[in-house]
C-alpha cells in the first residue's frame, strides 16, 4: 500500500467498556492492525431508557468516550426488550448504510472466548458482506484484566447479574481490589455476563472522563449503577 491509498474501513463495536477499550487499543497499537481505520464507533442504545443496550449507560457518557477518543458514534437504536429479529434487523441496515456510505467492509468485536457469539455475529456480517475482526480474541482473562488496570485504563463495575455476581459490586472500580475479591468462578473480564464496565480514562482518550457514581437500581433482574458526568 503506498502513501495515496485509502486503508481499509472498519467499525468498533463500542459498549462503552473494558472489552471494546482494549480491543481499539489493540488496533491502535498492533502493527497487525495498522492498515485499517476506525471510522466511527458502533454502539446499540435503548429508545425508551437513552442509554446504552445492556449495559444501561447514559448516552451523555458515550458521547464524552466519543469526543475523548476522537471517534464518531454510528447509534442503532433498539426499543426496551427488543426481540432478536428487531435486533439483527436494525444493526444490519446501519451496518448496510455505512458499507454504501463510508466504504465499510469490517466490524471489530472485543469478544473473548464465546464461540457461539462469534459464530452469530460472522453470520449476521456475512450476509451484509462485511468480515469481522476480533483484535483479543482467546487472551487469557486473567491477564487481560490486569494488563488493562497496569497500562492506565480505569473503569466502574456500571451492571450486574445478581444470579452470577454480588450486587455489592455495582458501582465499584474495576481494579486489583476487585479482581481479588470475585469468587474464582466468575470471569475476570466478566465473559459470561456477569458484570459490565464503563470505561473513564486510559491511554485510548485524549482526556480524563469525571464521573460521579449515584444510585444503584434494580431492573429486569440486573443492577445499575447510575453513572453520571461530575
Amino acid at each position: 500500500m503506498n502513501g495515496t491509498e485509502s486503508k481499509p474501513a472498519a467499525l468498533l463495536s463500542w459498549s462503552g467498556g473494558k472489552d471494546s477499550s482494549l480491543s481499539l487499543y489493540e488496533l491502535r497499537t498492533n502493527k497487525a492492525f495498522e492498515q485499517i481505520e476506525i471510522k466511527a464507533l458502533l454502539t446499540t442504545l435503548t429508545k425508551d431508557y437513552n442509554r446504552i443496550s445492556m449495559h444501561g449507560v447514559r448516552r451523555d457518557l458515550l458521547l464524552a468516550q466519543s469526543e475523548s477518543t476522537q471517534i464518531p458514534l454510528e447509534e442503532v437504536w433498539i426499543p426496551s426488550k427488543a426481540s432478536n429479529e428487531v435486533y439483527q434487523s436494525e444493526m444490519s441496515r446501519s451496518l448496510s448504510r455505512k458499507k454504501k456510505v463510508d466504504n465499510i467492509s469490517a466490524v471489530a468485536f472485543g469478544d473473548l472466548f464465546l464461540e457461539d457469539i462469534r459464530a452469530f455475529r460472522e453470520k449476521l456480517l456475512g450476509s451484509i458482506g462485511l468480515v469481522c475482526i476480533f483484535p483479543i480474541w482467546q487472551r487469557d482473562t486473567k491477564k487481560l484484566a490486569q494488563f488493562f488496570i497496569k497500562s492506565g485504563f480505569r473503569a466502574i463495575i456500571c451492571t450486574v447479574d445478581p444470579k452470577k455476581l454480588d450486587p455489592k459490586f455495582c458501582g465499584k472500580e474495576f481494579d486489583s481490589n476487585f479482581l481479588s475479591e470475585i469468587p474464582d468462578e466468575v470471569d475476570p473480564c466478566g465473559e459470561n455476563g456477569e458484570f459490565h464496565t464503563f470505561v473513564y480514562d486510559g491511554p485510548i482518550f485524549r482526556d480524563k472522563i469525571e464521573v460521579e457514581v449515584g444510585e444503584v437500581l434494580e431492573r429486569d433482574g440486573f443492577y445499575f449503577a447510575d453513572i453520571q458526568l461530575a
